[in-house]
Parts: structure tokens; C-alpha cells; sequence
């Protein structure tokens, strides 16, 4: 319930933007059809009905969160499979299931480096040296509010966001704590930021991934991305120093 609002924010920006350019570009306008809604809902109904499965099944009592998971994949494949028929339940299932057990074990490796850092780490006692350094060098929630977004930031650009947990989360919470932020309020800031890292050149991930899924050179990539980059900034910062937005929908349904 706490990214809802965040979340609205970052996409209504993001849309506003791209309002702006189809205005400035002159790109064409289609107009709204209710048949064409009603054919693309229907065409797209056992794709939308994936969230309330995984929030049923899980909700439900019956199901531990790793088991949602695995009935997830399971109504995924039978979708694809036997409606669908993207792919044959012999051959493609097993080409499916070892595209992912790479990627998952690729997962799991780095995981496991992230955990052993971790260990090592706390048994340097860093996150009470970080605590110890905040309190002489930083004076005002605000100013480590906003030392924390370039920090972030910066974590975004080199890490994964599975690492970035294990590894900087530790360090973070007893100094966000020393400083009263809410925890929840940190998660939300921890999240957008190292999304909005995932886009920062020189080394954000998804502009790699976006320059080889389209074709298109990294420094086209770069420079068609810093507009958007420098809107989600302003809403990483909204989103920082606006806690009401993260705990606001929450504290109301409490």
C-alpha cells in the first residue's frame, strides 16, 4: 500500500512527459473506441487476471509465498502452453525451464557474494562506524535525506537491486533510524532510487538492455534518456521529502 502513491506520482510524471512529446513531435492521434477496449481486455484476459490469481492464491491461506510463486509459473506455462500455444509443453517447456535455471542460478550466484559481504561487513562493525560518522558530519534529517538519494543513486548505477538489498540495506537502517525516518518511508526511497539508477548513464542497466532490445547505439540511449531521468529525479525527490505520499494511504487505513 505505500508505493501506491509513489508509484501514481512517478507514472502520471512519466505520462505528462510523454503527452509533451507527442504534442512537440506532432505524432498521431488515435480516437478512443469502446469495441477496440473491449477487444484488447478480452484478447489480454488471462494476462490481466495474473494479479488477482497471485494475490488469491496467496491470500487464501493455503499457500506460503515461495508456493505462490511456483503456481504462478505453473499458470504462466499452462497460459502460454495450451491456450496461447507460444511454445510446445516438450521441447519448448524444457528450453523454457533452462533459459531459467541459468538465470536464476546466475541469481543465486551473486546472491550468495551479496550475503557473505554482508556477514563481513557487520562484522566489521560498519553500519555502527556509518552511525558514528552521520553524527558528526551530517546535522539535519534533511541533509541525510538528500546524501542518501546520490548515495542510492550511485548504488543503483553499479549494483543489482538484489545485491543492493543484502549489501546496503544493512548499512542504511541503523542511520536512516538514528535520524528518525520511517522505515517504510526508507523502503520507498530505497526503491525509486535505485530504479532511477537503473537509467543513469554511464553504466545504468536498463540503458544497456534498451540499446540492445531496440538496436539503437548506447549514447543515442544516453541522450534520449536524460530528459526522463531528470523528471523521475524530481520525483525521487517529491517522493523523499514528502513522507505523507508513502504513509499517508497507510496510516488511513490503519
Amino acid at each position: 500500500m505505500a508505493g501506491i502513491l509513489p508509484g501514481l506520482l512517478l507514472v502520471g510524471l512519466t505520462a505528462a512527459w510523454g503527452m509533451r512529446e507527442g504534442v512537440v513531435t506532432g505524432a498521431g492521434r488515435h480516437d478512443f473506441g469502446w469495441p477496440e477496449l473491449r477487444t484488447a481486455l478480452w484478447n489480454a484476459k488471462w494476462e490481466l487476471t495474473i494479479p488477482f490469481v497471485v494475490l488469491g492464491v496467496l491470500f487464501s491461506g493455503y499457500a506460503t509465498l515461495v508456493e505462490t510463486a511456483a503456481f504462478t509459473a505453473l499458470y504462466a506455462a499452462v497460459v502460454q502452453g495450451l491456450i496461447h500455444r507460444d511454445f510446445t509443453l516438450g521441447r519448448g517447456l524444457y528450453t523454457a525451464f533452462s533459459e531459467c535455471v541459468v538465470l536464476v542460478g546466475g541469481v543465486l550466484v551473486i546472491l550468495g557474494v551479496a550475503v557473505g559481504f554482508t556477514a563481513y561487513l557487520n562484522d566489521a562493525e560498519v553500519p555502527y562506524l556509518l552511525v558514528e560518522w552521520a553524527d558528526e558530519h551530517i546535522g539535519s534529517r534533511l541533509v541525510f535525506l538528500l546524501a542518501l538519494n546520490v548515495f542510492l543513486l550511485l548504488v543503483g548505477c553499479l549494483m543489482d537491486i538484489f545485491s543492493a538489498i543484502f549489501v546496503v540495506v544493512p548499512l542504511v537502517v541503523p542511520v536512516a533510524e538514528q535520524f528518525d525516518v520511517d522505515l517504510l518511508h526508507l523502503g520507498i526511497i530505497f526503491i525509486a532510487n535505485l530504479e532511477l539508477g537503473f537509467l543513469t548513464p554511464p553504466v545504468g542497466l536498463n540503458l544497456f538492455l534498451a540499446s540492445y532490445r531496440f538496436d539503437r547505439p548506447l549514447l543515442e540511449v544516453y541522450r534520449a534518456s536524460l530528459p526522463l531521468l531528470l523528471i523521475l529525479g524530481v520525483g525521487v525527490l517529491i517522493i523523499t521529502y514528502v513522507p505523507w505520499l508513502t504513509l499517508g494511504l497507510v496510516e488511513w487505513l490503519r
